[in-house]
């Protein structure tokens, strides 16, 4: 199995280091292994693994629902069930949020049309 280093998998992903040691300090990635120097070894699995806490992050589930789905992911097929439904809720979440953003940005378009006219007359009078 092929294995990166702690820098190798922030570079893949595009976030921190210092972001790493806290997501496994936090117990979100929880099956790290490490070298005999005790650095960190991540794998393909891993780095899949970190990928789900980074959407589910980008996403904004909490750092407490993250850590219960990745105990879940632990336990393996006997918590599928539970998985699904985490997911499941989170996407409704998820597309309520999208909706209030899409809503909002109606918002700043009518401002941003509303400034471009009042620009517009103010060039045209000047």
């Amino acid at each position: 199995m092929k294995y990166c280093s702690i820098s190798e998998a922030s570079a893949k992903c595009n976030i921190p280091e210092s972001t790493l040691r806290y997501y496994e300090k936090k117990g979100l990635l929880p099956l790290i292994e490490r070298d005999e120097a005790g650095r960190r070894l991540f794998s393909e699995d891993q780095i899949a693994l970190l990928e789900t806490v980074i959407c589910l992050k980008n996403t904004h589930m909490p750092i407490s629902g993250i850590k219960q789905y990745m105990d879940w992911v632990i336990e393996g097929d006997r918590t599928i069930e539970l998985r699904f439904e985490m997911m499941k809720n989170h996407k409704q979440t998820v597309l309520g949020e999208l909706a209030l953003i899409t809503e909002s940005l109606r918002g700043i378009d009518v401002k941003i049309t509303r400034y471009t006219n009042r620009i517009q007359e103010k060039s045209e009078e000047g």
